[in-house]
């Protein structure tokens, strides 16, 4: 199943999510080919301000600790997350 994982970051904290980056990206990367899509949200100015994330994985609570281990989520990078079921229709 594809799953969304939907962040928002707190206001002013680009300073926090450049920190570290660097770790966040090796999460993902442990994620390998289950990992369908990843990129920040950006702001009116071009600024990042979120990520979204799709992965294929087995249940919601496997979702859940990804957002869980996400360096950026243990820094207190993120104000909220959502996290939603996602059935990739096209292409």
């Amino acid at each position: 199943m594809l799953y969304v994982i939907h962040c928002i970051d707190k206001a002013n904290h680009l300073q926090l999510r450049m920190d570290n980056r660097p770790a966040h990206l090796e999460h993902l990367k442990s994620y390998e080919e289950r990992l369908h899509a990843a990129g920040p949200t950006l702001g009116e100015q071009g600024e990042m301000n979120g990520s979204i994330v799709i992965l294929d994985l087995e249940s919601r609570s496997e979702a859940e600790s990804f957002a869980a281990n996400d360096p950026y989520n243990k820094a207190g990078l993120f104000e909220a997350v959502s996290i939603n079921e996602w059935k990739k229709v096209l292409p």
